[in-house]
């Protein structure tokens, strides 16, 4: 980002102790009440002429305690909401005194705050229906209003420094959309953007900030404030999305509340203590009240919350509980507070999904906020935190396929079984004969954990979309086979099913292309030794196996050493008719890293021909969702 010059920095450390001030979280309670004894600043109307608008118009002008002509001012263009007009926020939050407030703290750098009517036409009052088209395409047309009538004015009547770096901008609801629109439409002429419960006229996040590369080197801040119970909270939310994707620096500022006064006297006091000073950055995540609820809650759970730095704060109704712990693969106590209610913030949590269990004097629940997921074997929680890297698996406006729940009757195991099936985008308007991969979920896990954990269908539509893989079905069985006691049993009674079973159910319902250069198999943990033992056998019946943080056990020589003979017997027919023979781990944290490579290593001494790739993470549904989209673009080629 562009920075101030050092000699501006040099002064500003001069003339305000406040630069290294820590800024509040909240605006205390009484703070805007009149005080006695501070100096106060000064609230004017001024009338400017508008080329625009074609008449003369009126706005509120705020100079500061001490304010002097003979001294040049950063200025803050202030917009009210869609109901109100240039005596909206006078009316509503004491702009004046809370801003006196500050400076008698020595919060503030000095500024002008302009205050205008956002409704450019000659009859400006909020009167009739303030929702009329023309009404809103007023607020639309307040843009060349400001930039070429009101700021000019405000330039050549007071002493205003006239940089993009001295010029900021800020509004509540409909004004918080203007602000979005117009301060990230002409970064050349803004530096400092804010928007306290933006308003549905903020334009989509792409039309926005078609740019982003841009944002990041001149904006100094982009701050986006919202109540929590704010029914507009969506629009803060999708902007905050589409700006931490992209990664562009920004305080996204939660806190509890509605469309209203409250929110917005804050996000004046949090926004205003930063303009026209250094910032940092690494700081911006500490500014909010609230995290945002998890994707994963069920509906309308306000608990668990996500925090900016990817921290989470769960909260716990359970009066009567002795002890109340947060398992996240490591435990955090929580606390108990007078309602009853126990409350914990975690550390930083890696992005993705993850398993989570609630802890109640020493059993393991499921949350009762979250959704619940098959995995670890049992129902347990689990929470997906926002990743940078998620766009492959972001449900997004493309076709989508669909996942089918069948049930077929397996004469293997002599019981009625289910599998999840992913038909492509137009697979039934379609007479074609589609490829199939069938994918194997891990230990503790079952035909359901592709699925929904790792979102397998939404990574093939995108992949599909954008023609990185070719249109696939995707057959999910559940691995769950055989004896408890023998895993080289269930492995046998594993393939039997595959071949006996599933492969002849899915080719006798579906239109499957035929031959083995249309089938890969492929899976996670248990579902990579899986694949390892009956995708090696069958090599006649698979041309692509991809093994996922998966490797034949070092300390079982008993299981390991037939695979191992049978490859070193057959590894000129591996190598001849498998086209991809595809290893992915997670790194060093991965619990499968050590047998994994112990087993490429086997592999070069036998010749076994394989690719390998590393994706940073642990035994998690993270690395795998990135394994597999990195795996289905090498199929049937």
């Amino acid at each position: 980002m562009k920075k101030f010059s050092t000699l501006l920095i040099f002064l500003l450390m001069l003339g305000l102790s406040s630069s290294a001030q820590e800024i509040s979280k909240e605006m205390p309670q009484g703070f805007d009440e009149e005080r006695t004894g501070i100096a106060t600043g000064k609230i004017d109307t001024i009338s400017y002429a508008s080329k625009t608008v074609g008449n003369t118009r009126k706005a509120l002008i705020y100079t500061p305690p001490g304010f002097s002509k003979e001294k040049k001012y950063p200025v803050l263009y202030l917009l009210h909401g869609i109901g109100g007009d240039e005596k909206e926020w006078l009316k509503g939050a004491n702009p004046q005194v809370i801003l006196d407030n500050l400076y008698a703290e020595n919060r503030l750098q000095s500024m002008l705050v302009v205050m205008p009517n956002g409704r450019a036409m000659k009859n400006d009052r909020a009167e009739g229906n303030i929702f009329a088209p023309d009404k809103i395409e007023a607020f639309s047309r307040f843009e060349s209003d400001l930039l070429n009538d009101l700021i000019p004015f405000i330039e050549k009547n007071y002493p205003v420094l006239t940089d993009r770096e001295n010029r900021a901008i800020a509004g509540l609801s409909m004004g918080g959309g203007q602000s979005l629109n117009f301060g990230l439409g002409n970064l050349d002429k803004f530096a400092w953007v804010g928007a306290f419960s933006a308003a549905p006229n903020t334009k989509e996040p792409e039309v926005l900030l078609p740019n982003p590369q841009e944002a990041k080197e001149k904006l100094e801040l982009l701050f986006i404030s919202c109540g929590d119970k704010d029914d507009l909270i969506n629009v803060s939310q999708r902007t905050h999305n589409y700006l931490f994707q992209k990664g562009v620096p920004h305080i996204y500022y939660l806190e509890p509340g509605g469309h209203d006064f409250k929110v917005w006297k804050n996000g004046l006091y949090m926004f205003s203590q930063f303009l026209f000073k250094p910032v940092d950055e690494s700081s911006f995540s500490e500014y909010t009240v609230l995290g945002t609820p998890a994707s994963t809650n069920i509906r309308s759970a306000d608990y668990p919350q996500i925090l900016p730095d990817n921290r989470v704060s769960f909260r716990i109704n359970a009066p009567e509980a002795k002890k109340v712990q947060i398992d996240l693969g490591k435990k955090y106590d929580m606390e108990k507070d007078s309602s009853g209610a126990w409350t914990v913030t975690t550390d930083s949590i890696g992005q993705g999904f993850h398993y989570y269990s609630l802890v109640i004097d020493d059993v393991a629940v499921a949350d009762p906020a979250s959704e619940t997921f098959y995995g670890m074997g049992r129902m347990a929680s689990g929470i997906e935190i926002p990743s940078r890297e998620g766009e492959f698996y972001a449900l997004k406006d493309v076709p989508h396929g669909d996942v089918r729940i069948k049930r077929y009757f397996s004469e293997v195991t002599n019981s009625w079984r289910r599998m999840y099936v992913y038909a492509p985008p137009g697979y039934d308007a379609s007479n074609e004969d589609y490829p199939v991969l069938y994918l194997l979920h891990g230990g503790g896990e079952d035909e359901r954990g592709w699925s929904t954990q790792g979102r397998a269908d939404l990574i093939l539509d995108n992949l599909i979309a954008e023609n990185k893989a070719e249109p696939m079905l995707v057959v999910m069985m559940d691995g769950n086979l055989g004896s408890r006691n023998s895993f080289q049993q269930s492995l046998q009674t594993f393939e039997q099913e595959l071949k006996q079973a599933v492969i002849p159910f899915v080719e006798n319902n579906y239109r499957v292309a035929p031959g083995a250069e249309n089938r890969a198999l492929a899976g996670l943990s248990m579902g990579g030794l899986q694949t390892l033992y009956a995708g090696i056998r069958n090599t006649d019946l698979f041309s692509h196996l991809g093994v996922f943080s998966s490797g034949w056990f070092t300390d079982n020589p008993e299981l390991t050493r037939p695979e191992y003979a049978f490859m070193k017997e057959n590894a000129a027919k591996i190598n001849n008719n498998l086209k991809s023979f595809w290893i992915a781990m997670g790194d060093e944290e991965d619990i499968a890293y050590n047998n994994n490579k112990a087993m490429m290593a086997k592999f070069d001494e036998m010749g076994i021909k394989y690719d390998y790739s590393e994706y940073p993470g642990g035994h998690t549904w993270p690395v795998w969702r990135h394994n597999l989209y990195s795996f289905a673009p090498l199929l049937f080629k």
